[in-house]
């Protein structure tokens, strides 16, 4: 797969997004430099323009970027690198009318760019230009199209010519040939052939495909292969077989909720008022195009044309929800929240995708540090009358970063009743609701929780880490405590906080040197925690290193991660008093000497 996507990298000569505006100096396709805005004279007030496009590219604002960059081309329209930034951007954003547009301008002017002659063909079929879809595919060269990419954009095309006519259905399915004999390929080949047969309405030669696919893909079947197969049973009177197949599936994933909402809709469906999915060519052109930019995605390498593609899909198809999930999912990945949270905006509350979407959203509101909407968000939903393991998780771990500790406890509780007993994550929940009692002052319940917790998850490194902490600032338990966090720092070497509890149980017993030791490695791995340079600072202190210690505690006042676990006034009144004498906690010198000997070998 990497070598395809390689392949598709190199022929396509796509800029990355991430760096594509970044300078004012770009290569030619001659390879000469040219300043975008040489001419001043010429460009004028677009100037403006292009500094704001340039502006929102670099903060991924892709659509404002193309609209800004749009109007810089009505100064200067003939300017190859800016007419090229627009198109990739418009398709990033499913634009693909307007993309099209300026792919025509950028190859008048010598772009040799494949994915232009992709972009328009796909703007073809979905407009019905079968023959200039076909005379632009032909122009797409490398093993990555030939070989994979336009065998189904053609086979698709063949539909939308007339797929129901002996001919056209023919030349469809032959055009697949080509993939079939690639084991990587063979289950889109065998999907994609039932999908033209189902249009065309061959019921027998769909059904053959459809359950070759649904054999050899028996552990792996996408939701929406789950979905277009039991729709064919269901429309063809096999109501049980599409019981049968979607009961196969058990899923304790984020995707549980879909396949769940799947079964929900088999089970109650009504054969004869069952819709047809595949009502166009349209739906097969975005089905293959999902599966392209779904394989893609699989290499760092093929993100942004799996970006790209993945909109087109959303653009010959608009009412598919799991492209959209797929397209939110890259933007996450892109740190782009809030446009990730526009997409899943789109997602009716109708469909089987509507309440993972919106657990998605809330998500994404966390990774904003916007906890108030998730909050909302998350509260509407169960007024709305969903209840879900996850759902009740997420709620609680939002309302305890807001500080309500009770309400999170008794979401939290509900996740414990609610986790599927088999479930091998049981001590999940279980671990959040001791983090919400310890944070509401119930150490005793607290306590109890962890070594529920501790148990269940055969003493996972986050539950020992938090318990031996705990137990450490408590003074109790100090050769058990000092013994889990070792064991949590065995587990997980090189994780920052990890490492900082290690330095602080070397610090709480008075091991000053090797406390300084381990919390500059803490330090280094996570240099804006407020934590982790309080604790360093005392170490140092207590080290006799007095003026480090007081950088340490100045940079708390201006760290920006976990300043809620630190007390200023206190680090203040470090920085003006220093730090009274410290009392090292009386431990068995000989069973902490072991677990020392251990961590160290």
């Amino acid at each position: 797969m990497s070598k395809f996507v390689y392949c598709c990298v190199f022929l396509c000569g796509i800029v990355l997004f991430n760096s594509c505006s970044n300078r004012m100096e770009v290569k030619t396709s001659g390879g000469q430099a040219n300043s975008v805005f040489a001419n001043e004279n010429k460009l004028g007030k677009s100037y403006g323009a292009y500094i704001a496009g340039r502006v929102a590219h670099l903060r991924k604002n892709f659509s404002q970027a193309a609209d800004f960059y749009m109007q810089a081309l009505q100064a200067d329209p003939d300017n190859p690198e800016l007419v090229s930034k627009v198109y990739l951007l418009l398709t990033s954003k499913g634009r693909i009318d307007e993309a099209a547009k300026y792919a025509e301008i950028s190859l008048k002017n010598g772009d040799e760019n494949s994915f232009i002659y992709m972009i328009l063909a796909v703007n073809d079929i979905k407009n019905g230009r079968y023959n200039e879809a076909e005379k632009h595919m032909k122009h797409l060269n490398g093993q990555i199209y030939k070989g994979f990419i336009i065998p189904f954009l053609s086979a698709w095309n063949s539909v939308g010519r007339g797929g129901d006519d002996d001919k056209n259905l023919k030349n469809a399915i032959a055009r697949l040939e080509v993939v079939k004999k690639e084991p990587g390929l063979r289950a889109m080949y065998l999907f994609h052939s039932g999908m033209i047969y189902d249009y065309a309405g061959r019921n027998e030669k769909a059904q053959l495909f459809y359950e070759t696919f649904a054999e050899q893909e028996s552990r792996e079947m996408s939701l929406r292969s789950l979905q277009i197969i039991t729709n064919f049973y269901l429309r063809t009177g096999q109501k049980d077989k599409a019981v049968a197949l979607v009961s196969r599936y058990h899923n304790e994933t984020v995707l549980a909720d879909m396949l769940n909402n799947i079964r929900k809709e088999i089970i109650s469906a009504d054969p004869k008022k069952t819709e047809k999915i595949l009502t166009s060519a349209n739906v097969g052109l975005s089905e293959a195009l999902f599966n392209v930019a779904y394989f893609l995605r699989q290499d760092p390498a093929g993100l942004d044309l799996a970006h790209m593609i993945v909109s087109m899909s959303i653009y010959a198809n608009p009412k598919y929800d799991f492209a959209k999930l797929f397209l939110a999912d890259v933007l996450e990945s892109r740190d782009m929240y809030e446009e990730a949270n526009e997409v899943y905006g789109e997602i009716d509350k109708s469909s089987v995708a509507y309440y993972t979407a919106q657990l998605k959203k809330a998500g994404n509101y966390v990774s904003m540090n916007d906890y108030k909407s998730a909050e909302l968000l998350l509260k509407t939903l169960v007024l709305d009358g969903y209840s879900s393991y996850g759902l009740y998780l997420d709620l609680g771990d939002v309302l305890r970063f807001n500080g309500k500790y009770s309400e999170a406890i008794e979401y939290y509780r509900k996740a414990v009743k609610a986790m599927p007993k088999n479930s091998g994550q049981r001590w999940v929940p279980l671990y959040a609701l001791g983090i919400a009692y310890e944070q509401d002052n119930q150490w005793d319940k607290a306590e109890k929780v962890f070594l529920k917790a501790l148990d269940m998850s055969q003493n996972y490194y986050l539950v020992q880490n938090y318990l031996g902490y705990s137990w450490i600032l408590q003074g109790k338990n100090v050769e058990e405590a000092f013994g889990m966090i070792a064991d949590a720092y065995q587990q997980a070497p090189t994780d920052g906080h990890i490492i900082d509890s290690m330095g602080w149980a070397f610090y709480q017993i008075g091991m000053y040197d090797k406390a300084a030791e381990y919390l500059e490695k803490a330090a280094e791995l996570e240099p804006a925690n407020a934590v982790i340079s309080d604790h360093l600072g005392d170490a140092y202190w207590n080290s006799g290193r007095k003026n480090e210690a007081y950088f340490q505690w100045n940079h708390v006042l201006t760290s920006k991660d976990d300043t809620k676990e630190v007390n200023i006034a206190s680090v203040r009144k470090k920085i003006e008093q220093g730090l009274p004498l410290h009392k090292p906690l009386s431990y068995d010198k000989k069973l902490i000497e072991e677990k020392i000997l251990q961590i160290e070998e």
